[in-house]
């Protein structure tokens, strides 16, 4: 086990024990330089009868999480893999799990249970439409973490396995009694996004119950048979989500949380309601339904005409023109900015020659205020096509906003880092809440910016503390992004070993040699471990700038 006090990796000095299961043991832990608490889960070789297996289960629970970023899951920012233990750095969540509430206080307020269910539909449908759908398979209250703003996180990867729609069946059975679906036991097909819904059913069953399914008899009843109080809505929705045949359920998270979000239309007095209005307008509901019957044909017709000729526009693009013009087609379609299925955005029409120009960015300004298009007046007016993506797709939206940030940050054609960290922040603000890092480049830019201004005015104690800023910022830079892929890993490292080169002394007032050697050693020896064909100009462009950092700071 871990010594309290000991430092985990030469950065992560565990301050205490906060959990223990029957593999591994979590501690909590805090990187002094960032000034920022990690969790540091740990299994060790001499504590499992299997370690190779369980090892091999966590490489996979690792490999899934790094490669999600969903404000309901926790980031996983550093693997170590030692001889003795296998260590997994990972977001710290506050709070304690739905089952510890349930053990303490039994049945939970319904209204409570709606939300949680809400959220956690979200972040379901979120990990079923990744490519390939990544299929969770053991939702339960023990897994599911209650956070002091009373929002969820989902914790506890180690059953979850990616969609395979070649694959017939599961070959393995994963998940727990009761809340498991029938199909995980094997022998009826394999586990898809219809497993996590019933899965989800269970939780939300022993929620509002109290009642574990994990537990004889292993039942799940109506259940206003247990609580009469509770609402006829939510008894419907359970019953439909825990069907023993799959095809029965809700067949998406997003079909079960609109259900949510109305189960109180299925009470006995919202019926009543309902009925009386109704039969005081049949008349008129009778005429509404052929109207409407015509106005639904009619916007299926027009929406789907959209859809081609946003389409068709998209494929054919080959001027900036003409990706304005496919944009206006339906400005609510990420495709036509950044890119997806095949179709190539806007971005990267400018970056086809690998540099972002000042003119380049010229078009993605013009993004930002407006397209100008001529109205059915004959004059022109200017479309907010970002604004109108944003209402219609806010998660699109800070994608959109983010890969924008990224495209100023490592390709603008500027030599002047403040520059081109200030055009991206502008970019980065909109998407911090889908892009934990988003907000690391915002305050690193901020920092840039004060050093500019002080360095101007000779504020040498203002200046020292941004230069202090800087570094903290990068030591936390170089936290956040070691758990993503090795493409974003080695950007995000040039900038680090940029930041030192371009800065050697006032780094060096504000911290030791030892931490600067330290960072760039560390950054050395986690490129010699990238070993990606496509980045092998910049892994080569890296290796020179190590090389450079090192003598600058080595010879002051």
């Amino acid at each position: 086990m871990l010594e309290i006090g000991s430092l985990v990796d030469g950065k992560y000095k565990i301050l205490n024990k906060v959990g223990q299961g029957g593999m591994s043991v979590v501690y909590l832990a805090m990187n002094e330089r960032a000034n920022k608490q990690w969790a540091v889960k740990e299994v060790r070789k001499d504590g499992v009868l299997d370690f190779e297996s369980v090892k091999q289960g966590l490489v996979a629970e690792t490999d899934i999480l790094k490669k999600l970023n969903h404000p309901y899951l926790p980031s996983i920012v550093d693997v170590i893999d030692t001889d003795d233990s296998f260590i997994i750095i990972m977001d710290y969540i506050q709070g304690n799990s739905l089952d510890k509430a349930l053990k303490e206080f039994g049945a939970q307020p319904e209204a409570d249970v709606i939300e949680w269910a809400k959220m956690l539909c979200d972040v379901l449908e979120y990990l079923h439409t990744r490519e390939p759908a990544i299929i969770y398979r053991d939702m339960k209250p023990a897994n599911v973490m209650l956070k002091p703003d009373g929002t969820i996180s989902l914790i506890d990867f180690g059953t979850a396995r990616q969609h395979k729609a070649s694959k017939v069946e599961d070959t393995t059975c994963l998940g727990t009694r009761g809340y498991a679906a029938p199909e995980q036991y094997g022998g009826m097909g394999q586990t898809d996004a219809r497993t996590d819904i019933y899965c989800l059913g269970a939780t939300i069953y022993h929620l509002v119950t109290g009642m574990n399914p994990g537990e004889p008899p292993y039942e799940i009843y109506p259940i206003r048979s247990i609580d009469p109080g509770l609402s006829p809505g939510l008894e419907k929705i359970i019953l439909k989500c825990t069907q023993n045949d799959p095809n029965m359920r809700y067949q998406s998270c997003a079909e079960l949380r609109y259900d949510l979000e109305n189960y109180l239309v299925d009470d006995v007095s919202e019926r009543k309601r309902l009925k009386k209005k109704l039969s005081l307008f049949a008349a008129t509901c009778i005429m509404s339904v052929v109207f409407a019957a015509v106005s639904v044909w009619g916007y299926f017709s027009a929406e789907s005409a959209k859809k081609a000729d946003f389409e068709f526009r998209l494929a054919n693009a080959d001027s900036v023109e003409a990706y304005y013009s496919a944009i206006l087609t339906d400005p609510t379609r990420i495709e036509g900015y950044i890119g997806s299925d095949g179709y190539r955005g806007i971005v990267d029409f400018l970056i086809k020659d690998g540099v972002l120009s000042a003119g380049d960015g010229s078009v993605l300004t013009q993004l930002e205020v407006g397209i100008s298009e001529k109205g059915s007046d004959g004059n022109n007016k200017t479309v907010d096509v970002l604004e109108k993506l944003k209402k219609a797709d806010p998660a699109g939206y800070r994608d959109v906003c983010y890969y924008i940030g990224e495209t100023y940050l490592y390709y603008y054609d500027v030599n002047v880092a403040s520059d081109r960290y200030s055009s991206a922040a502008k970019w980065f603000k909109e998407s911090v809440e889908s892009y934990d890092v988003a907000q690391v480049y915002c305050d690193i830019s901020a920092c840039l910016q004060k050093i500019k201004k002080y360095d101007n005015n000779k504020f040498a104690g203002k200046l020292s503390e941004e230069y202090m800023n800087l570094w903290n910022e990068i030591i936390t830079l170089h936290d956040r992004v070691s758990g993503m892929d090795d493409d974003f890993k080695i950007l995000a490292w040039k900038e680090i070993i940029g930041f030192i080169n371009e800065f050697p002394l006032n780094l060096l007032e504000v911290t030791g040699k030892a931490d600067i050697i330290s960072m760039i050693d560390t950054v050395s020896s986690d490129l010699n471990g990238v070993t990606s064909i496509f980045q092998k100009d910049n892994i080569a462009e890296l290796k020179d700038s190590i090389s450079m950092a090192r003598a600058k700071i080595e010879s002051i």
